[in-house]
């Protein structure tokens, strides 16, 4: 009997180290499979999508997700600087392994950006960039040289000589600052050129219309309208015609197709084309490669074209 007994406890003692012997730790091949490119999921925080610029770039990014086979998960911060950072910590709490994020606000975004990072999620900027966090890679067209062709543009157009209103976009997101600073780069050394109006209408057509309208109510004497977008560069198209201002130079920004019928119609001069779909495709492609640890550029440029009739 205590050999019976002896027998059964040593072959109990052997049984619990072989189970010991073969458990793995967590996060080892054998508790769990390592990741394929279909279980990648990436994050796309977008400023708004009430504008059709960014409702482009995200259908880019999702064709080439789907081309990838890798999950795309995006939100719309509708153009409000907190909505964004609590998108961007659900994003943080879904478990995303790479983030894109397209600024409301290019400094108001740096502490969401910081709590991707303290979460070990690496980051690209998507169109505008950020003033703080790690960011891997920067996407986005290169808005200095594209507010300069807008500028030359005009310049030539009225000879370097004529008044010009300025609508500004979003006042502190970085496409405003570089667009407004291109811009000036081409018109401020034409002595005969005065910018007579500088105002935001923070990308938005409805408010590009109200703040045109109260500009021509204090000066009709306008010779060229410079929207840093195309949506308020048609709102003050709108004001112009209604004041009955047919031949006002309006120059946009971004190409849209609305922009393009306008201009195609001959009553918008001209709108520098970006390509928001290949914009957003690179996005993805970019995020896809530093998921692998390849090696991307701190800038991947996205090429601008004049677009006239």
């Amino acid at each position: 009997m205590k050999t019976m007994v002896k027998s059964f406890v040593l072959l109990l003692v052997g049984a619990l180290l072989l189970t010991a012997c073969s458990t793995k730790a967590p996060g080892t091949e054998s508790d769990s499979k390592k990741k394929g490119k279909g279980d990648l999921k990436i994050g796309l925080s977008i400023s708004t999508l009430n504008n059709p610029f960014f409702v482009t770039l995200k259908e880019g990014a999702q064709k080439e997700a789907k081309k990838a086979g890798v999950q795309l998960k995006s939100v719309d911060a509708q153009d409000d600087s907190a909505k964004q950072a609590n998108d961007i910590e659900d994003l943080i709490q879904q478990g995303v392994d790479v983030l894109l994020v397209n600024p409301t606000d290019s400094a108001a975004i740096s502490s969401a950006i910081e709590s991707a990072n303290s979460a070990g999620i690496p980051v690209i900027t998507v169109d505008r960039s950020a003033e703080g966090g790690k960011v891997v890679s920067h996407i986005a067209s290169d808005n200095v040289e594209g507010g300069k062709m807008a500028g030359e543009y005009i310049a030539k157009q009225l000879k370097g000589k004529g008044n010009v209103v300025e609508l500004e976009g979003i006042s502190g997101s970085s496409a405003a600052r570089e667009r407004g600073e291109g811009f000036h780069k081409a018109v401020d050394n034409e002595k005969g050129m005065k910018v007579v109006a500088k105002q935001t209408a923070s990308f938005d057509r409805a408010k590009g219309l109200n703040v045109m309208e109260n500009i021509l109510q204090g000066n009709k004497n306008v010779d060229a309208v410079f929207a840093h977008n195309d949506e308020m560069a048609l709102g003050a198209l709108q004001a112009l015609e209604a004041a009955g201002l047919k031949d006002v130079i309006v120059v946009g920004f971004d190409a849209t197709d609305d922009a393009q019928k306008a201009i195609k119609d001959g009553k918008m001069a001209a709108t520098v084309a970006q390509k928001p779909d290949m914009i957003g495709s690179e996005a993805v492609q970019t995020a896809v490669k530093v998921s692998k640890k390849e090696k991307v550029d701190k800038f991947i440029p996205v090429d601008l074209d004049l677009i006239t009739k």
